[in-house]
């Protein structure tokens, strides 16, 4: 209460300024320079030393609120993922107990596994959106891509380095640092045990507590795993929306645990059950892809022709080749479909 009782005494100071300076003419400039840079001292002081102030003017770590952060998460999941009952509540869950739970005892680690197209990248742009306002542009924001950063095996040593004094220097920054791995299955193996210390239950590491960070890794491992579950219920007449977490999540982590071309094959985090969450992308239906092409035309303001959004689903192609039943890149083509229709 003090903090902000001094923050308003000095902004109303500032704001009175002006209302002075008509009987500037009684006062020495030197004196009436000085009063001026007192009190906007005083203000900044009183600016910076209000966090909620401040941060209302500049990017701050841990800025949202952890309930405003899971209700945006819902809301934007619910309006903007298709076809994936168990990424929404998996991830809203995930997110949600971590945030509220002021004694964690390790980083939260998810692994986003399914075809090209599914979401994976949507979803975690979406929960660093939930967390900070500028989303993947946020300065507590780290993404990389392994063809991008990691990509010569050479040089893995090298890489191995230079990862954990980038998590080890931006954590001790911002506690709730969040990094967002992609490419995992063409990441070099044995590369990202370098990061396992950062992932485990230590309280601290040479100062730093990792407690509060998140990791997310995205990977098109597993795929074929998903798509067997999923399959299989389909041809037992079953809904997609039955399938459980349980189904799947540890075959799904014994796949990509003994995947040779993943960047997880033999890795100590899933051996070491470092990995909190196997969070599943079920292959997308045609439906499904419907509502993706709805959603972006309305998302640029164009009118909604069912005829166009019938034409671009059509032209998406599906496996298995009898059943035709999932879209094989999913929604990612959707995009440059719609440029073609929407040329004006």
């Amino acid at each position: 209460m003090k903090l902000r009782r001094g923050a308003l005494r000095a902004a109303v100071g500032l704001a009175l300024l002006p209302l002075l300076l008509g009987q500037a003419s009684a006062v020495e400039p030197i004196s009436l320079g000085l009063a001026i840079a007192g009190a906007a001292a005083s203000a900044l002081t009183g600016f910076i030393s209000y966090p909620r102030l401040y941060c209302y003017f500049r990017e701050c770590c841990l800025q949202r609120h952890d309930r405003r952060v899971a209700a945006a998460l819902q809301e934007n999941l619910d309006k903007r993922l298709f076809g994936q009952h168990l990424v929404s509540k998996v991830v809203v869950k995930a997110v949600k107990g971590f945030l509220n739970n002021s004694n964690v005892k390790k980083p939260l680690t998810l692994s986003l596994h399914g075809w090209t197209g599914t979401g994976k990248n949507f979803v975690s742009k979406i929960v660093a959106e939930s967390i900070y306002k500028r989303g993947l542009q946020s300065k507590y924001v780290h993404q990389f891509v392994a063809t991008l950063h990691f990509p010569h095996a050479h040089n893995i040593n090298l890489y191995k380095d230079q990862l954990q004094s980038w998590i080890r220097g931006n954590v001790s920054i911002c506690p709730r640092s969040l990094f967002i791995f992609d490419e995992m299955d063409k990441m070099h193996a044995g590369l990202i045990d370098s990061i396992k210390p950062f992932l485990d239950y230590y309280e601290f590491l040479d100062g730093v507590s990792y407690r509060q960070a998140i990791f997310i890794f995205l990977s098109n491992a597993g795929a074929e795993k998903i798509t067997e579950v999923a399959l299989d219920f389909w041809r037992n007449g079953k809904r997609r929306e039955d399938i459980q977490l349980q189904d799947m999540q540890n075959a799904l982590s014994v796949s990509v645990f003994n995947n040779k071309n993943s960047g997880f094959w033999h890795s100590t985090l899933i051996d070491r059950n470092l990995i909190d969450y196997f969070v599943p992308f079920l292959p997308l239906e045609y439906r499904h892809v419907k509502m993706c092409v709805r959603v972006e035309v309305e998302s640029r303001g164009y009118a909604v022709d069912e005829d166009i959004l019938t034409r671009i689903a059509d032209e998406m192609t599906y496996f298995p080749r009898e059943e035709r039943i999932y879209s094989d890149k999913g929604c990612k083509t959707v995009d440059a479909k719609l440029d073609y229709y929407y040329d004006f």
